[in-house]
């Protein structure tokens, strides 16, 4: 990819689009401010390298029209906090305001603009409107890796007006996620969990052709459970897939092989009140519900994942934000951190899990992206790194 080091940042109008659509509370208050500090490496590249900064992101769902409630300002104050200097705020993302503010931005300044989804232009990636964009930088860095599955004006359209480079953060998720994927030392190991196998169909089938073992847990295993012929009581299910686990399944083998749990915590409600016992999967009672990995299943991918070189990890093992049902999620993450791996944990909720239990330090890599990991695992081309290789 082409590379913000490639740039001669002095006095150029720099044009960032950043990913910070971070969670706030109904007060409006961030509660997880990750995102944002993963890209603080590359905003404070271009403020020493007294560039004049611009900075691009969206913010929740306006539905393409300006709402005060998902309006950047909060965001540009807190950025303000974390950079120790005044971030500015533009009142909108294009136009005659959002011209000025720019126009009177100093060498080193940072200005936020508005967020660019209160334009409906934008999801559209409307060539008109990504030229207005455009027209505010001199060159466009991307540094939105959990938006660079997206094809929308500000991460990709803006590149077909001004030229486009790679921030350290884009260039190091891809860098990470390729390691991982396409030059893996064996024995690699795969572990996938979260509710659904639709989701992960895809995933699967990409990881089986470079993963020699994939540890599979959560509620998607439940449908490969189901497809083995056992009863799996009260538990979630995808019955029009269980087809398609069976030839997952009659796939594993020599090349790559699919572990799944031989026994669970189940319980007859998801609560966390609820009375849960350990069975082997062949007894789940008709009035029950898996709801996490068991002992026995601990144990042994615990094994593959101490032996393994490379490990991707993607979804919990189970309803983990109930505390009676989090250990195997708990003991996956604290295996990966004591291996001795290359380690890239990735995918919307999973990332938080090892920050959480404090074992971040130990990964080699959290990915901060949700969608986009998940498609670029699937071998996907995202077309807001594209817009950074032609």
């Amino acid at each position: 990819m082409r590379s913000i080091r490639d740039i001669q940042l002095k006095n150029k109008r720099v044009l960032m689009r950043v990913d910070f659509n971070v969670p706030m509370d109904k007060e409006g208050n961030i509660i997880d401010d990750n995102k944002m500090k993963a890209a603080l490496p590359t905003i404070e590249y271009v403020i020493k390298n007294e560039g004049r900064l611009i900075l691009m992101s969206h913010l929740g769902r306006p539905k393409g029209k300006p709402n005060p409630e998902y309006s950047l300002k909060t965001v540009a104050a807190h950025l303000g906090t974390l950079l120790n200097r005044p971030v500015q705020m533009a009142p909108d993302c294009i136009g005659a305001e959002a011209q000025a503010a720019v126009d009177a931005l100093r060498p080193g300044e940072v200005l936020m603009l508005e967020n660019v989804r209160f334009h409906a232009e934008e999801e559209k990636n409307d060539p008109e409107f990504s030229r207005k964009l455009a027209a505010l930088g001199d060159v466009f860095v991307n540094d939105a890796f959990g938006s660079a599955h997206r094809a929308h004006s500000s991460t990709t359209g803006v590149a077909d007006f001004i030229p486009a480079y790679a921030g350290f953060l884009l260039e190091t998720e891809v860098s990470m996620l390729r390691k991982a994927l396409e030059h893996p030392e064996s024995p690699r190991v795969a572990i996938l969990g979260g509710s659904k196998v639709a989701d992960k169909v895809k995933l699967i089938k990409n990881l089986m052709e470079k993963m020699d073992v994939i540890l599979i847990g959560g509620g998607m295993a439940n449908t490969f459970i189901k497809a083995q012929g056992y009863n799996i009581g009260k538990s979630i299910c995808e019955g029009d897939l269980l087809n398609e686990a069976k030839s997952l399944l009659e796939r594993s083998g020599n090349k790559c092989r699919i572990m799944l749990p031989t026994d669970a915590v189940v319980a007859p409600a998801i609560a966390a009140d609820a009375a849960s016992s350990q069975v082997t999967v062949d007894k789940v009672p008709a009035d029950q519900m898996i709801l996490d990995i068991g002992p026995e299943t601990i144990k042994a991918f615990k094994e593959q994942i101490m032996q393994a070189h490379t490990i991707v990890w993607n979804g919990p093992a189970g309803v983990y934000e109930y505390a009676q049902f989090a250990r195997g999620t708990e003991e996956i993450a604290r295996a990966i951190a004591a291996s001795k791996a290359v380690s890239v944990i990735g995918g919307g909720d999973t990332a938080a899990i090892p920050v959480a239990l404090g074992l971040e330090k130990d990964i080699t890599h959290i990915s901060t992206g949700g969608g986009a990991t998940l498609e670029f695992m699937e071998g996907k081309v995202l077309p807001g790194v594209e817009s950074c290789e032609k």
